[in-house]
This record gives C-alpha cells, sequence and structure tokens, in this order.
C-alpha cells in the first residue's frame, strides 16, 4: 500500500477490492477486546476472537495497513499438508521442529516451537476456510523438505494475505482505526482495563477493554533501541516498514512484562540496495533456481544454508555484497520476480556472456560456473557447495537476470516474553492478567536464526492463540 493510503487494496486471484478504515466517528468507549497493530498477526486475532463472540478492535498507529506482513514474499511454512501431499512431500511435525531449532542453534523456546509445529497445517486450513487459499510450495534455506506454501501462481504471499484477511475484516464489520496510536495501557488492580489512544481529530482518549492484544512488529526501525541491542548492525539498512519501532515494547514492559533475545536480531542475505527505497529479495527465488556468485562470477556457498550462513558467506568475501543469477524460466516459478524485473531491480542479458558483461565480471567464468550448476541441477548433486534443496529447475532459458544484493536487518527474534497461550510474563514467569502478545513483538520462538518461512505461519498460529484465549479470558470475567 502507499503511505497514506489505507482504501486501495488489490490481490492476486481475489479479484477488485477496495479496503475503507472505519471512521474515527464510530469509535466507542468499550470494546472486549483491543488489538494493537493491523499485521496478519493482529488481523488474524481479531477475525479468530470475533468468531467466537467477542467485540474486536484494530487500532494502527500509521495510515497504512499490513505492516510487515505486507512485504513478506516468499511464503508460509507448514506441515502434513494437503498441499505437501499433493506435491508427493512426505513430511513431518518431529523433522520440522528439529529442523527450526537446529536452524535456532538449539536456543529456540521450546515450549512456543512445540505448540507451532502443531498447528501449522490447522492455520492452512483455517485460512482456506476464510478463502485464502495457499497452494503451491517453495523450499526455504535450513529446511529438507518444501514448508513455504504460497499462493496459486507462486505470487508473493504478503499482499496476498493482508488482502484476504482485510476482506474477511470488511465482511464481519470488524473496525479498524488507523492513524490512531496506543499511548499506554491501563489497570485496574494489576488487570489490564484499557488503553489510551491519540487520533489527530479525536485527540486523546481511554477505551476500556477486558483484554488487549499487542502484536505491533518489531524494533529494527528504532535505532535508539537498536544502539543498545543490536549496536554492530546500525551500519546496515533494513527491509523493515517504517512503523516497526518497538511502540508494542515499550508498552508491555511498562505494564509489567518481561522480555527475552533482544540481541537477535536476524540480517536478511539478500536485499537490493542500489535505488531509493531497500527492497527485500525473497528466498524463495533461490528455492525456485538462483543462485549467488561473487565478483569473479562464481558460486561461492550454498544458498540454501540457514539466512545467518550465507550472510556470513557474502561478508566474508569482502566484496560489497554479492549477485543473484536466475533465468525466465525461475521468474515464472516464483512470480515475485516479475516484480523485480519491473522494479528495475534485475539487470537483464539474452545470453549468460551478455548479462556478465553488463554487470562486469568474467563472461567465461559465469558461462562456466551456470553451466556446473546446471549439471549438479540435473544430476541432483551439487558437487561444489553440497545444495540438497531449491534444485527442481537450472539456469537455461532466455532471457537471464542478475540482482546484486547486500545483507540487510530484516527481523528482531527478539521481544516480549510469553508462553504458548500467547499471555505476556512478567520476569518471574507469571502472566500479566488480561495481557497477550503475538507475531515479531514477541520472543523467543526462533531463537538465534530465523528460518524463511516462519514468521508468516507465526502470525497465523499465535494470531489464532492469541483470538482464542482473549475469548477464553472474556468468559471468565462473565
Amino acid at each position: 500500500i502507499k503511505h497514506g493510503d489505507c482504501h486501495k487494496m488489490r490481490g492476486a486471484n481475489m479479484g477488485k477490492f477496495n479496503f475503507s478504515c472505519t471512521n474515527i466517528d464510530n469509535l466507542k468507549s468499550s470494546y472486549d477486546f483491543v488489538v494493537i497493530g493491523s499485521g496478519a498477526t493482529g488481523m488474524t486475532a481479531a477475525i479468530q476472537s470475533q468468531e467466537l463472540g467477542l467485540d474486536v478492535v484494530i487500532f494502527e498507529k500509521l495510515n497504512s495497513l499490513g505492516g510487515n506482513s505486507m512485504r513478506a514474499s516468499t511464503g508460509m511454512n507448514a506441515v502434513e499438508t494437503m498441499t505437501q501431499l499433493k506435491y508427493q512431500i512426505i513430511d513431518s511435525q518431529e523433522s520440522f521442529y528439529e529442523e527450526t531449532l537446529k536452524g535456532g542453534k538449539g536456543s529456540n523456546n521450546k515450549e512456543l516451537l512445540s505448540y507451532f509445529v502443531r498447528h501449522t497445517e490447522s492455520a492452512i486450513e483455517w485460512l482456506s476456510y476464510h478463502n485464502i487459499e495457499l497452494n503451491e510450495i517453495v523450499s526455504t534455506g535450513g529446511m529438507s523438505k518444501k514448508r513455504a506454501h504460497q499462493p496459486t501462481g507462486a505470487t508473493a504471499i504478503g499482499g496476498y494475505l493482508v488482502k484476504g484477511l482485510q476482506q474477511q475484516l470488511a465482511e464481519k464489520r470488524i473496525p479498524v482505526f488507523n492513524q490512531t496510536k496506543v499511548l499506554s495501557l491501563v489497570k485496574n488492580d494489576g488487570h489490564i482495563s484499557g488503553v489510551e489512544i491519540e487520533h489527530p481529530q479525536a485527540g486523546k482518549k481511554i477505551i476500556n477493554a477486558k483484554t488487549v492484544l499487542i502484536a505491533s512488529g518489531g524494533f529494527a526501525q528504532n535505532r535508539a533501541m537498536m544502539s543498545v541491542y543490536a549496536p554492530d548492525l546500525l551500519r546496515l539498512g533494513t527491509t523493515n516498514h517504517p512503523g516497526a519501532t518497538g511502540d508494542g515494547i515499550k508498552l508491555a514492559t511498562t505494564a509489567g512484562g518481561a522480555l527475552v533475545d533482544m540481541n537477535k536480531v536476524q540480517v536478511h542475505p539478500t536485499a537490493q540496495q542500489e535505488t531509493d527505497h531497500i527492497y527485500l529479495i525473497g528466498e524463495g527465488l533461490r528455492g525456485a533456481g538462483a543462485i549467488l556468485i561473487n565478483h569473479l562470477g562464481k558460486r561461492f556457498t550454498n544458498e540454501m544454508a540457514t539466512r545467518d550462513q550465507v550472510t556470513k558467506a557474502i561478508n566474508d568475501l569482502h566484496q560489497d555484497g554479492a549477485t543473484l543469477v536466475f533465468d525466465q524460466g525461475i521468474c515464472e516459478a516464483f512470480k515475485a520476480a516479475d516484480f523485480y524485473v519491473a522494479m528495475g531491480l534485475a539487470v537483464s542479458g539474452n545470453t549468460i556472456y551478455e548479462l556478465a558483461e553488463k554487470i562486469g565480471v568474467n563472461p567465461n567464468n559465469l558461462e562456466k560456473t551456470v553451466s556446473s550448476w546446471n549439471m549438479y541441477q540435473k544430476a541432483f548433486e551439487d558437487i561444489a557447495y553440497d545444495r540438497q534443496t531449491g534444485m527442481d529447475r537450472g539456469i537455461e532459458k532466455s532471457p537471464y537476470y542478475a540482482i546484486h544484493i547486500k545483507p540487510a536487518v530484516h527481523y528482531t527474534m527478539g521481544g516480549i516474553k510469553t508462553n504458548r497461550l500467547t499471555e505476556v510474563l512478567n520476569e518471574i514467569g507469571e502472566a500479566v492478567p488480561g495481557l497477550f502478545a503475538a507475531g515479531e513483538v514477541a520472543g523467543g520462538l526462533h531463537g538465534d536464526n530465523r528460518i524463511g518461512g516462519n514468521s508468516i505461519a507465526e502470525t497465523i498460529v499465535f494470531g489464532r492463540q492469541a483470538g482464542q484465549q482473549a475469548a477464553k479470558h472474556v468468559l471468565s470475567l462473565s
């Protein structure tokens, strides 16, 4: 969405649909459930809670909606789904758990991780029930199986998902107030009882609530917080949207919530940074077959290793980034690549030789590199770097493309301390009554390194859980 416009939304496969935020004149003084943040987590929680009988409202501080969810491109990880079986992929929750734990270097919160892997299949079903179909699948780094579910046509998941959830909000008449900042949480006898908000026209108001969800995202755009928790990353750009400023983290700590893993900030290895904006080049491009080359035109790593490993390999080149190389066939398999090309992020050539000349690498080297890769791909054996996934297709179909990339700050894995019920916990592990948190604002699930495709899955799995637990909490008060 363009900043400042929350009305015009158009998503793949859903036809024309315009979403309008609620007029501030319709704001009530009390709700069962207040959701802070309009990303996928907040929308999912709002929809689920209303279906369970709650009077719910969403507050978004920005004009535009969707948060970082709008920027997601690759997919949503899930296992034991019908989509996997359609593609003859036999998978298990146990394998998903172990590979995610390995990717997080064993530091993941095991309670959260166990709940997460056991509920991704039902999350896919829940989306399907709400006319959000994820029928395609692709590989992500650190996963031995294809688990990243995508919309039909392999289009970018972010806009499609946000649009689909917004359509549900509209149909269910769930109010969404943009330009509405939550200034503080209100407590009564130790229980969260409401929020103080501020709106340009309505001013400051106290909104009573029986329960509150913080789903306001991470803090990668807050340089003061980054300087405290990850000062070595301040030199990097970020793929995050402007609203990722850690507001929800401040709200939680003021209300007695504890924080976890705040120094664990993920750097994404492939971000195009030579235009006015930083564009994330989704992991699905490598999952569809793209390779990485250095300034000599040679591969230098297993492109499908975990994000931290690929980032390290790029940094170790000391060459101001690296270059992704792919072809028209990969574009057709990963439709987000059409956006990269349309936005002028990619250089193209009718031959590998021509492409090499345009990007300033040795043409003979690049031809040899691509030829070797195609041979490895056909044999399904990467002799050079032992890549074992994202090998469904070679680089053989003209035109050929290249995108220069560098690592960028992508995801704050630390945040508010929660349990599997999404309850906010204090320093001694007790729940703060009436307060929940989910999505990127919550910490612990991903450990030292997040696996690509797990963040979107987290928004649905724990967004649903938050909506269910809010309903249970409100019922307990009656």
